[in-house]
């Protein structure tokens, strides 16, 4: 069955990369109001690939909150469903498993639109790499996984196992339309595991499946100082300041050494087993090459007493985005202004939840406010750090399934970054996760140049049929 799929999906790639070409030339960036109906035509590009695919039962599910007392009600952008639950009982009667399919059809903002070098939602093609925005996080991973449907039932009219499928277009603004249907709706998603390709391989040619998350919170931290912006001639000296304010509770947040100076905040951490930590001392990684060629900094930093990657994928870190207020033009204005603001986002790990540090950070802030300036922080959105068990018929069947395509063993890695589904799938539908994702460390995730390497979205449709395979098959699986 997995066989005559494979050589479909080989027959029909270039169509395959043309399909994603125009979905990312759809501008589907879910921060920017302007662009509300371009993310809604993102969404109908791809139920419309669900259906030709052969899914049944695709529609779009409008998401947002109704007006209540004090908070205004907002439409949000839809979530896309499809299914196909035919798949024929294993042989002692008992049904095949269910796939929940994830990804996400929104994207980052393409700004600074002049470190592009080629239009950010033309699709280019260069040495063997597609570049867009949205090209590998999430749109061509997320295609991977409609062209693999459709290249099962195309070539045998049939899916191995049932599958339900479920796209957002908020995963980059939080996510809180489809946690919402996930908490109110799971009766509509029971399945066995969920697939994500939302990840990377830790290295090009190197099969990887990522088994752990961190979570996060998002923040904006607003201080108030005078009613109005004043003349800092006449009142500098007596007026509070609130940008002044905002740079001295940033400092006092983490410290030189890079450890964060909010009490309480690393009570409950879990730390990676020692097998975990031998596992990544024997990945093919180069610190410096990491330094000059991923970050381009003329050092690393970070918390002390710990090797680069477990501070990015197993220890909580702050960093601030952006701080605004006062005068920013050119020329000079010598304003003290009223108020101020910074986004400042926290990581979070194992063993850390994010409404216990959100509120240990803000009362940490309050207390060390200088005087004169009211401060309020305000939480953005959020999501639970995720460590998924390496010791699981599914995880297992996705290390057969990348073995069979790229003909070496699987690494288990973890992930800096954040997929809040993950742990929605697991608290709310007490369903697995797999990652299996085929991105690469150089593929320039949320900034200029994102890319997806061609090679990768072909063996990546592959993989995911060889996984279903697998899954319907205990036999196949190993099990």
């Amino acid at each position: 069955m997995s066989q005559k799929a494979v050589v479909f999906a080989g027959e029909q790639g270039q169509r395959f990369v043309s399909e994603l070409k125009d979905l990312l030339r759809i501008p589907s960036v879910s921060t920017a109001p302007e662009h509300f109906g371009d993310v809604r035509r993102a969404a109908e590009f791809v139920a419309a690939g669900l259906r030709s695919a052969g899914l049944e039962n695709v529609r779009l599910i409008e998401t947002g909150t109704e007006p209540s007392p004090g908070r205004p009600g907002h439409q949000g952008h839809p979530l896309v469903y499809g299914e196909w639950l035919h798949a024929e009982p294993l042989p002692d009667g008992s049904p095949r498993p269910t796939v929940l399919f994830y990804g996400h059809y929104d994207v980052q903002p393409a700004e600074p639109l002049e470190e592009w070098m080629s239009p950010p939602f033309e699709p280019t093609e260069r040495d063997g790499n597609l570049y867009a925005r949205g090209a590998v996080d999430d749109k061509g991973q997320m295609w991977m996984h409609v062209k693999a449907l459709e290249s099962l039932l195309k070539a045998d009219g049939r899916l191995p196992v049932n599958v339900r499928v479920l796209m957002e277009g908020e995963e980059e603004v939080g996510g809180e339309g489809i946690a919402a249907f996930v908490r109110e709706h799971g009766d509509q998603l029971k399945a066995d595991v969920a697939l994500v390709s939302d990840t990377e391989m830790f290295a090009p040619e190197l099969p990887t499946l990522c088994v752990g998350l961190r979570g996060m919170i998002y923040t904006e931290l607003e201080a108030q100082g005078a009613a109005t912006d004043l003349h800092s001639g006449i009142y500098g000296g007596a007026a509070p300041n609130p940008l002044v304010a905002l740079a001295q509770i940033i400092t006092q947040l983490k410290g030189s050494d890079g450890r964060i100076n909010i009490p309480g905040f690393y009570d409950g951490i879990e730390e990676p087993t020692p097998a975990e930590l031998d596992a990544w001392r024997s990945l093919p990684f180069d610190e410096e090459e990491y330094r000059w060629r991923e970050v381009g900094s003329t050092e690393l930093t970070g918390e002390e007493g710990y090797s680069v990657l477990e501070r990015t994928w197993a220890r909580p870190t702050m960093d601030v985005h952006g701080i605004s207020g006062g005068f920013t033009g050119v020329g000079a204005k010598t304003v003290i202004p009223a108020r101020a603001s910074a986004k400042i986002s926290f990581r979070l790990v194992p063993g850390m939840k994010p409404e216990e540090t959100f509120s240990r950070y803000r009362r940490f802030v309050e207390q060390i406010c200088p005087r004169g300036v009211q401060v309020k922080a305000t939480l953005i959105h959020s999501g639970d750090p995720i460590v998924v068990s390496t010791d699981n018929r599914y995880v297992h069947a996705a290390t057969e399934a990348m073995k069979e395509v790229f003909g070496k063993p699987t690494v288990f890695v973890r992930g800096g970054g954040s997929i809040p589904i993950v742990g929605d799938f697991v608290r709310e539908l007490k369903t697995p996760t797999v990652m299996m994702g085929f991105g690469l460390p150089d593929d320039n995730l949320h900034a200029p140049n994102e890319k997806f390497h061609l090679a990768n979205f072909h063996r990546g449709i592959e993989s995911i049929v060889w996984f279903l395979d697998k899954v319907g098959d205990p036999v196949k699986a190993g099990i």
